[in-house]
């Protein structure tokens, strides 16, 4: 489904996974080619170290590069299904404040992903995410392993019961 921008923010502020864990989406920018997020150390998200779960950390970098790469391919005609297939994280150091990162989508990426869509019918490719605490200290590094399948070559949608 095509959805604005600001839309996307509000539904994905208020998704429960999300806002228990203080993880609030602050903007999506360039027509999805963008996305900034913060993560608020709060009584719900910390640890007995006093710094942000790794969990609340990791969860946060989930869905980001899925759901930019959906809007952008859809946006471009496509019939996608685009999930996170893998990720892995290292933690550099603690979140003992608020911790931010933004993720930006390059032409070069979408050209990538398109060439890959129109020919394999599929894309799979890693990409990093830096997150910084208040101060822009580096406190994890992450790298997603983004899936995207062209529904249009075959794979017909199944719906989940």
């Amino acid at each position: 489904m095509i959805i604005s921008q600001n839309t996307l923010k509000w539904v994905m502020r208020f998704y429960p996974p999300l806002f228990f864990q203080r993880i609030w989406v602050k903007k999506f920018e360039n027509e999805f080619r963008s996305c900034t997020v913060k993560l608020s150390k709060s009584i719900w998200n910390k640890n007995y170290n006093g710094s942000i779960f790794g969990g609340t950390i990791y969860a946060a970098t989930d869905p980001f590069y899925a759901l930019l790469f959906d809007q952008l391919m859809q946006r471009r005609g496509f019939k996608v299904r685009v999930w996170l297939k893998s990720a892995s994280i290292q933690y550099l150091k603690p979140g003992r404040s608020t911790l931010y990162f933004t993720i930006n989508i390059s032409d070069e990426m979408i050209a990538e992903a398109e060439q890959a869509l129109k020919t394999v019918g599929k894309f799979v490719k890693a990409y990093p995410m830096e997150i910084t605490n208040k101060d822009g200290e580096l406190c994890a590094t992450v790298m997603n392993e983004v899936y995207i399948r062209n529904l249009h070559q075959g794979e017909t949608p199944r719906v989940a019961y």
